[in-house]
């Protein structure tokens, strides 16, 4: 007798386990850490990060994606405090971020003892190299200084600059320029006459462009970010300055031509295809990719709003789009596996195509952009105009 009812008591609790266990696979969330600078001076960056960030999938291999946004203000300081508050206490699966190369920089210790990929999206190729065992967490979705930097020059060459006066901001992302920069400079026969550097928060170039102006350089190459990349312009313009004037990728934005009116017409950059998407042959696969993401961001936010730092902050999306399935059959989310397996996936992505370039990673390059991923450009009459 005993026996007649043992059993399906046992089936009972069996079946409630296995239901509990399958209700608990399907309820099981990836979180995804994401630190953007959407207050301070790098918030013309890391504003239209943080609204992309709002804008990627909620579930990807059917699993729940959390994303958990933190503002680190413009300071490394925080974006290092943030970052341990989301390796700690929420234990992500990957990260997004943050805005600025200092910042970003100041974190590269923290995330390859957590072993937590990284999807960073600002622009100094110091973060992923040389490839070492703490940059083979990190994987970057901004072109490389030095993929920027090899158009710029070439444009300079043929146009016949041959003396230049480099200004630049004092911390991680304008040294890495001059580093990346002086000696493609070099190699083509550009002499740099004079070399300045500022900070993110000054109120004023002024002294650095008397400097500059005194070498009488035939153009002006301005290594920053931001809104603080259009002070150096406007204080040449002011100053009466006629020759060229080139910006890094740090400048890539509508913004940049909005705060610096008319004083920035006729800026000369190579940036990510994106910000002049409308002017790609339909024949770049880009294209598309970019033009629907101005779409979708734009009717949400509003138009003439996208930024290619937003961008960038997309591209990282689409990037975990295809790797996170690939790493949910190696572990579950929330282990060391999963990061594990993450990490892997990201460095076997090949041509995955976003809205800034086609990303092809391997051991030895974590941010997998070729020449696809540049287009020389110049601002005419207010807008970003892909040069012919």
């Amino acid at each position: 007798m005993p026996q007649r009812f043992f059993r399906p008591r046992l089936l009972s609790t069996l079946l409630a386990a296995c239901l509990f266990g399958a209700a608990g696979a399907a309820l099981a969330e990836i979180k995804v850490g994401v630190i953007t600078s959407s207050t301070g001076p790098v918030a013309v960056v890391g504003i239209p990060q943080k609204n992309t960030a709002a804008m990627l999938p909620s579930e990807i291999g059917g699993q729940k994606i959390d994303y958990i946004l933190l503002d680190d203000a413009s300071d490394p300081t925080n974006a290092v405090t943030n970052l341990k508050k989301l390796l700690s206490e929420q234990k992500v699966d990957a990260l997004i971020g943050p805005s600025s190369t200092p910042a970003a920089t100041a974190m590269l210790d923290f995330v390859a003892e957590a072993k937590t990929p990284l999807l960073t999206t600002v622009g100094s190729s110091s973060l992923v190299l040389p490839m070492d065992e703490k940059r083979r967490w990190v994987f970057k979705t901004t072109q490389n200084d030095s993929l920027i930097a090899e158009a710029v020059v070439a444009h300079m060459h043929a146009n016949g600059i041959r003396t230049l006066g480099f200004i630049g901001f004092n911390d991680p992302y304008g040294e890495n320029w001059y580093k990346v920069f002086a000696p493609l400079a070099e190699k083509a026969g550009i002499r740099i006459v004079a070399s300045e550097r500022y900070t993110r928060t000054d109120p004023s170039v002024t002294g650095q462009v008397l400097k500059l102006l005194t070498a009488r350089p035939d153009a002006v190459f301005v290594a920053a970010a931001g809104g603080p990349a259009v002070l150096p312009q406007q204080a040449l313009a002011d100053k009466g300055y006629k020759g060229k004037i080139y910006q890094t990728h740090g400048a890539a934005t509508n913004d940049f031509i909005r705060l610096g009116g008319a004083k920035v017409e006729g800026t000369l950059m190579a940036g990510g295809p994106m910000l002049v998407a409308d002017d790609l042959p339909a024949s770049n696969p880009i294209k598309a990719v970019a033009q629907n993401y101005i779409k979708l961001y734009e009717a949400k936010y509003g138009a003439g709003t996208t930024s290619t730092f937003g961008a960038n902050t997309w591209d990282a999306g689409l990037l975990l789009q295809k790797t996170i399935p690939e790493a949910l059959k190696k572990a579950k989310p929330g282990t060391p596996e999963f990061r594990a397996a993450l990490r892997d996936a990201l460095e076997q992505a090949k041509e995955v195509v976003g809205a800034q370039g086609v990303f092809t990673m391997s051991p030895q390059n974590h941010n997998g952009m070729d020449s696809r991923a540049r287009v020389m450009m110049t601002v005419k009459d207010g807008r970003w105009t892909a040069l012919p």
